[in-house]
């Protein structure tokens, strides 16, 4: 079980300032369940959680949940907020933590919009899968240090 390290630190230009990510660690075997995940549910975007815990190295992720996209959109997503109360007791009883979200951006790339940087969670690592109907084509992590 090899992990897959993402390159970071990356830095996205964005409005207000630089989103400095983190690196994350993700597993091939997470990796190959989000990719699945992503494209069962292409052209909508899919999107779940990042459990794990945090470490010098940076954030590793130890286990991926898909969540319910409340908006069913092709362009956006609302995660359902009982899937987050579900991913916290998860990670809680696992000795763990909730360190992320994961989403797809169907047929477009693997960065973040003006509505991902808008409703980011500071401290939390933000996980894009740029996905078409061949598949998953690149993943991104933006941000778990956000400008003020």
């Amino acid at each position: 079980m090899g992990q897959e390290d993402l390159q970071a630190p990356e830095v996205i230009r964005a409005a207000g300032g630089d989103l400095v990510a983190s690196p994350l660690h993700l597993p091939f075997e997470l990796r190959a369940k989000l990719e699945s995940y992503a494209l069962a549910e292409f052209p909508h975007e899919a999107c779940g959680t990042l459990i794990g815990r945090r470490t010098a190295r940076g954030v590793e992720v130890v286990r991926l949940e898909q969540g319910r996209n409340l908006a069913a959109s092709t362009v956006s997503f609302t995660l359902d907020p009982a899937h987050l109360v579900h991913a916290e007791g998860l990670a809680q009883a696992a000795g763990l933590e909730l360190v992320g979200i994961w989403h797809s951006h169907p047929n477009m790339p693997a960065v973040p919009s003006e509505a991902d940087l808008e409703t980011a969670w500071s401290g939390w690592s933000h996980l894009i899968a740029s996905v078409t109907a061949a598949g998953v084509s690149e993943l991104r992590e933006y941000g778990s240090r956000f400008p003020v």
